[in-house]
């Protein structure tokens, strides 16, 4: 599968102390604060609250008629305190006056001059450094499922049917940030968008034209073939157009993120001048290589993620790849054109061409979390492939088993253990039994 990917991303779990379920809930708790929080100042309720409406006629009556609370007086309060320096100093300058002396000559300070930083400039990390949403590796236990009680899962989460977004097929790439700037001219034709990847932020591609509006950033997945279909996978929204989606709930920023890529023009591809080795019409074996992404695909979501649909629908389709129609240029000839400008000037048409994209796994949102940076409980992810060497793993029958088989068998044991529990619900006590009768 995808060997750029870092080794980290699929190693065994880190054996910590607290559970999956309850660090998740622990980060969606501080998210709800936090989005309480900046609502709250962005109503500026602090400036409110010192106000009142004045002074009751009551209050008025038992005050002293005679004192006249009116004047310059009342707007003392709001003048700047003064220092104490200010006023010697300007005593000291009015006796030196008085007496003829003049007064002391301060020396003027002198200026340091500025030592060049010695730090490389690597060494400054850069601000989309780790700004993806990086989803954990879910923690899931197979150790005699049917003991399990419901304080204590699988490692499956509790409200994976209500609580949670499918993201399936994952596509086999390089995860980056496509990022907009403000640059004047066309859209679509002027360099407009750069991709920074996930780790350190740097640029892994020279700035390309899009169709991409301004101030925008998407989380996105570079396929691993990309010089061949020219495809950028779409994962997440982060902001449109300068508005910040990533406050939104994970449904919202899919729909969103759908919705405004069907907006977007076509972006064509560059000229036939790319073609390795350079075009020649005698030559089958020539390849079009696409210099930048020209494709933006969105990644397919699955907001109905129950048992059966896991087990029916999502699981198969996170597997399978997806056949995807790319356009592509072909060095062709007019119908009018010479045979001199057919071979001096060739004029670019496009043709369509299926590319297969390769599955890597499965994603699951959490359904009311917001987009955060980094590495979050918030989002769950089950790859197809194994683990690394580093996993030891004691069952030889189980060795060739990925994560996704994992989640497949506990799922379909999740929904035999609920069948089981429809068709024998649990005995009452005989005394709680008579109780509910004579009710």
């Amino acid at each position: 599968m995808n060997k750029n990917r870092q080794a980290t991303f699929k190693v065994p779990p880190v054996v910590r102390s607290e559970s999956q379920e309850s660090r998740r809930k622990k980060a969606l708790d501080e998210q709800k604060r936090k989005r309480a929080q900046r609502v709250d100042s962005s109503r500026q309720l602090d400036l409110f609250a010192d106000l009142s409406l004045g002074q009751s006629d009551d209050e008025a009556e038992a005050e002293d008629p005679g004192v006249v609370r009116m004047g310059i007086a009342s707007y003392a309060p709001l003048l700047p305190p003064s220092t104490s320096e200010s006023k010697t100093s300007a005593s000291n300058i009015a006796v030196n006056s008085v007496s003829g002396q003049e007064p002391p000559l301060v020396e003027p300070k002198k200026k340091k001059r500025k030592q060049k930083s010695k730090k490389k400039s690597f060494a400054t990390p850069s601000k989309w450094a780790d700004h993806c949403m990086y989803a954990e590796l879910l923690e899931m236990s197979e150790d005699d499922p049917w003991t399990i009680s419901e304080s204590s899962t699988d490692g499956l989460p509790a409200d994976l049917e209500t609580g949670w977004v499918a993201v399936a097929p994952v596509p086999v790439g390089k995860r980056c940030l496509a990022v907009t700037d403000t640059s004047l001219g066309v859209p679509g034709l002027v360099p407009n968008t750069c991709l920074r990847s996930r780790k350190l932020g740097k640029l892994l591609l020279p700035r390309f034209p899009s169709a991409l509006p301004p101030l925008t950033i998407l989380d996105c997945i570079l396929d691993s073939n990309w010089r061949e279909n020219g495809i950028l996978h779409i994962l997440d929204v982060v902001k449109w157009k300068g508005q910040d989606i990533g406050d939104c709930e994970t449904p919202f920023r899919f729909w969103w993120r759908d919705t405004r890529l069907g907006e977007l023009s076509p972006s064509p591809p560059p000229s036939s001048s790319h073609y390795n080795p350079p075009f020649d019409p005698t030559d089958p074996k020539q390849t079009y290589r696409f210099p930048y992404p020209t494709k933006l695909l969105a990644v397919p979501y699955h907001t109905d993620t129950s048992l059966l649909a896991l087990v029916s629908q999502i699981i198969p389709l996170a597997r399978a790849s997806r056949s995807v129609d790319v356009e592509v240029p072909v060095l062709g000839n007019d119908a009018g054109a010479t045979e001199s400008m057919a071979v001096d000037q060739p004029t670019a048409v496009r043709t369509t061409r299926t590319a297969e994209v390769g599955a890597d796994g499965l994603l699951l949102y959490v359904t009311e979390a917001c987009y955060e940076a980094g590495t979050s409980p918030l989002s769950t992810w089950i790859p197809i492939t194994k683990y690394e060497e580093a996993n030891t793993m004691t069952d030889p029958v189980n060795a060739t088993d990925g994560p996704l088989d994992l989640f497949h068998r506990l799922v379909q044991k999740r929904i035999t253990r609920n069948a089981s529990k429809e068709t024998n619900p649990p005995v009452m006590n005989s005394s709680l039994q008579m109780d509910v009768e004579t009710l």
